[in-house]
Order: structure tokens, then sequence, then C-alpha cells
């Protein structure tokens, strides 16, 4: 069984609506492409290094027309190494509607999602799902990831679709590698679900640091 990792660019208020460009998702939203002027060297890196392994790809319908209008022609650019492999790599897309899927490569998923992404993770090693964030409402509500790279902006917005927005549920993750951050201040994290739900306990039990406040 493979690895589903949820690659997740998030606002300090938790907003991961439109980070890459103004036209992404523009309905309701003006700070489309908020995420551009905090890439950095180091998160660039970061971002790379992330989707080394990447053997298929698992996108919502909005994030794959994007995807689909842009990547087929940014071969031989300066993000060649990014498009050669998501061009390469196989495409499955969660919609619910009848989508045009012109990206070589491109297949729809049935519509018993959660018994679909089980399939897919079964057919390969590293499933990537970068954006789409409905679709990643569904995945955490089922449980359906083993990673989950967060990038946190040093930015607040205020409005905007958010990273968790509904569909998160009690799940425990663990910290699979110490935070890192970037010299204008994302912060990289990288969990792993754990087993279980989250426990709770007293904070002014005796021990707990508390006395004396």
């Amino acid at each position: 069984m493979g690895l589903i990792h949820l690659e997740l660019f998030a606002t300090l208020d938790l907003v991961g609506q439109a980070p890459g460009g103004p036209e992404e998702d523009p309905v309701g939203f003006p700070f489309g492409g908020w995420q551009a002027p905090l890439v950095d060297e180091v998160i660039g890196k970061q971002i790379g290094s992330a989707y080394e392994g990447t053997d298929a790809l698992l996108l919502g319908r909005r994030t794959y027309d994007l995807f689909a209008a842009h990547w087929p022609h940014q071969e031989g650019g300066q993000d060649n190494e990014i498009a050669v492999l998501f061009n390469r790599v196989p495409k499955y897309v969660a919609s619910r509607g009848n989508p045009e899927l012109t990206w070589a490569g491109s297949a729809q998923l049935g519509p018993d999602l959660p018994a679909a992404v089980r399939e897919i993770r079964d057919r390969h090693e590293h499933v990537r799902v970068v954006g789409s964030l409905n679709l990643v409402q569904t995945l955490l509500r089922e449980k359906l990831f083993d990673r989950l790279d967060l990038w946190l902006h040093p930015i607040v917005l205020g409005v905007g679709k958010k990273v968790f927005d509904g569909g998160e549920v009690p799940t425990n993750v663990t910290l699979l590698e110490p935070p890192a951050a970037g010299p204008k201040g994302t912060v990289f994290l990288r969990y792993g679900l754990a087993p279980g739900t989250p426990v709770t306990g007293d904070m002014s039990a005796p021990g707990r640091g508390t006395e004396g406040g």
C-alpha cells in the first residue's frame, strides 16, 4: 500500500484559497496570489523535494483545470522538473460533473470517492494531493491521508477558504521532522497520520506547573 500526501499552503489564519495567482479562485476573494511574495529559495527547495517520488496526482476539479492549462506548456522553462513530473504521472480527478480531461494521463474517479482513493493508494507508492481544498475536506473526514505537508506563511487575511474547513474530524498526527523556516518567515511542517483520537487532560492538576499563578 502506498502513501497519500496532502500538500497544503496556508496563512496564519489557515486560509488556503488561491495561493498561486489571482485567477485561481477569484470569486469573493481579493488576495489571489498571496503566496508569491513569500516564496524564497529555501521554500522553493522544500516544495521541490516534497514532490520527489510522486507517481500519481489526485486533484479536485478546479485545481485540475488550472494545472491542465498550465503544466503541459512549462517543460523547458524555469519549473521544468515539476512540469516533466506532472505531465508524466497519472492524474486522478475527483468531480461530480463531467470534466473535459484533456491533460494526457488523466482519469475521473467514480462516485464512491473513498473507495476510489483507497484503490489509488493500493496502486501507487506516493500519491500527491495539491491544492484541491474541497477534496481535502473529504480526505480529512475519511482519514484518507498518510502525510500532511503544511507551509504556514506569515500573513493573516481574514477572508477566504480555509485549509481545515468543515471536513476535519478528531484526528491525531505526529511531527515527522523538525519544523523548518525560510528567511521570509514561512514555516514548513510535515506530519504523519497517527492512530487514535485526541485525548484531554487537566492543566490545573498537580505537577502541571500552574501552581502559584
